[in-house]
């Protein structure tokens, strides 16, 4: 199932999933919206059957701002896409997920907001809170066969974007033990499988740091 706000990124996603043999369910969801996140979630059970996993890595950004000059609208741009929407989509599936005594949930975080990245204030306040509702929902969750952890990914986008010029892009290279950024197809997705497989029955309430080794010591 694929959730998206922007109709042409939904359908060409579907395209992509059909064109390697799945069976697509596009569903237009804006994440700040609780009753299209439980719309997207009811359409999911009526079409298969079932919530066997959930992945909640949408959220939208905002400029970067130094922590004395943040407003409120950055903040709760964050706060209703980052944190609520991934409260709302967790509590949506739960019941789901509980009934069949089987359940995989991946939050996505950020080194940013581990590390306490400059200009990041209110994009790291946000990151830290969807790990604290990751652990709190892997403790309390977990006798109901539900498995919840995060990913803190380092990904590029593709190549000869203007993120690549930046200085904080280079910082990371030089520090990156690996000396590059992680590919978002290849080095995260294969981590968001893991964590939605019967692979991981024994891991919940961690950050997976996918970087590089660019912050082991975090």
């Amino acid at each position: 199932v694929a959730a998206e706000w922007k109709p042409d990124l939904l359908d060409s996603t579907c395209e992509e999933l059909a064109a390697l043999g799945a069976d697509p369910l596009g569903v237009l969801c804006n994440i700040m919206e609780k009753e299209q996140i439980d719309a997207m979630v009811a359409q999911t059970v009526e079409h298969h059957g079932r919530v066997d996993a959930l992945i909640n890595n949408a959220q939208p950004f905002r400029p970067l701002a130094p922590l004395a000059t943040v407003d409120e609208h950055d903040v709760d741009v964050f706060y209703r896409s980052g944190v609520k929407g991934t409260l709302r989509a967790m509590q949506a599936v739960h019941p789901h997920m509980a009934a069949q005594r089987w359940g995989r949930i991946v939050n996505f975080a950020s080194s940013m907001g581990i590390t306490g990245g400059r200009g990041f204030a209110a994009y790291n306040a946000s990151k830290e809170a969807i790990r604290a509702l990751t652990r709190t929902a892997a403790r309390e969750w977990a006798m109901d066969g539900i498995v919840v952890n995060c990913i803190a990914p380092a990904a590029a986008p593709p190549k000869g974007t203007s993120a690549q010029a930046s200085e904080g892009y280079k910082q990371f290279i030089e520090s990156c033990p690996m000396r590059r950024q992680g590919d978002p197809e290849w080095d995260m997705g294969p981590r968001a499988w893991f964590l939605c497989s019967d692979a991981c029955r024994f891991v919940t309430g961690h950050t997976l740091m996918a970087d590089g080794g660019a912050f082991m010591w975090a």
